[in-house]
Parts: structure tokens; sequence; C-alpha cells
């Protein structure tokens, strides 16, 4: 999996310059994150080291932040994803940094993202089953400070799910 960063600033004005070597490179890094150097600069039609040094760039860039492993979470037994979206009660002081404080801590906890509107913060929580998450919940979850609200979504299966961008 590859990860891309997009803020707006030097970026934006770099990937609007992107050649369509660098373009083609992304797409294909993209498409297969293990491919080796050489073998992405052949689809690209580049030498191995100016290839390498394409890399190089777009991550000092922060273009590309890194690679990481997909790890396939049903085949190490956690069965059951659970999406949690949290309103906080903002009337108490530091809400977000003291509930985020808490969330950080929950070792099933593999996503926390924060948003404006009614829904604050969105926790993704990987259970091994039924009775996990429901310990992980009542244990863990309920006991994090300025909780003021709780919807649970539990995933059913994923349908598109994908960290491509159209380069």
């Amino acid at each position: 999996m590859l990860y891309l960063c997009r803020n707006y600033n030097i970026y934006d004005i770099y990937m609007q310059n992107l050649t369509s070597v660098e373009k083609r490179l992304i797409r294909n890094i993209m498409d297969d994150p293990n491919a080796g150097t050489a073998k992405l600069a052949e689809r690209v039609g580049m030498s191995t080291t100016a290839c390498w040094r394409k890399i190089e760039k777009l991550q000092q860039l922060g273009i590309i932040k890194g690679f990481v492993a997909n790890i396939n979470w049903r085949r190490l037994g956690y069965e059951l994803e659970v999406s949690l979206r949290i309103t906080l009660d903002k009337t108490q002081k530091d809400a977000f940094e003291t509930f985020l404080v808490g969330a950080r801590k929950i070792k099933e906890v593999n996503e926390i993202q924060t948003f404006l509107g009614r829904v604050d913060v969105r926790l993704n929580i990987l259970a091994k089953n039924l009775e996990h998450y429901q310990s992980i919940y009542r244990d863990e979850i309920l006991k994090l400070p300025c909780i003021s609200e709780v919807e649970a979504l539990m995933l059913i299966s994923d349908i598109k799910k994908t960290n491509t961008l159209p380069v």
C-alpha cells in the first residue's frame, strides 16, 4: 500500500508540473508497490538509477510518504471491523486532546480520524468476534473521557477499497 501526501502549497505546484514519466512512475507504484526499482524503471522506460532518483525525489518532497504492508486482518483472526462515530462533549476543556490520548492507547483501534460537523471523531476497531468487540466497547471505549454520543457501524463487506489516485 502506498501513501501519497496532498498538502496545499509547494506540493500542489509540483503535482501540477509532474512530467508524464513521473506520473507513470507514481501510477506504477500505486498499481504494484512491491515492484523493485528495476522493474519500475523498465515499465516507465528509464534507467534503474534515474528511476531510483525520481522515487527518492518524490519521497523527499513528501509526495510518497512510505510503503506499508497491507495486512489481511481476518487471516490473523480478527473477524469483526466496527467503525464508531463519536460526538464529544465540547463543553469540557480540551475534550479532543483528552479523548484522543485515551483512544490512542486502545490496541484494537487501528484508525482515528477527526471531522468537522456533528461527528467529531471516527475510530475503526478490529475485534476477533462479537464478544471481543463488546469487551473493548464496555471496558475501554465507554471509559474514554468527553464522549457525548456514539454510533456504531459494523462492516459487512468492502465493495471498493483502494489507495490509488487519478494521476
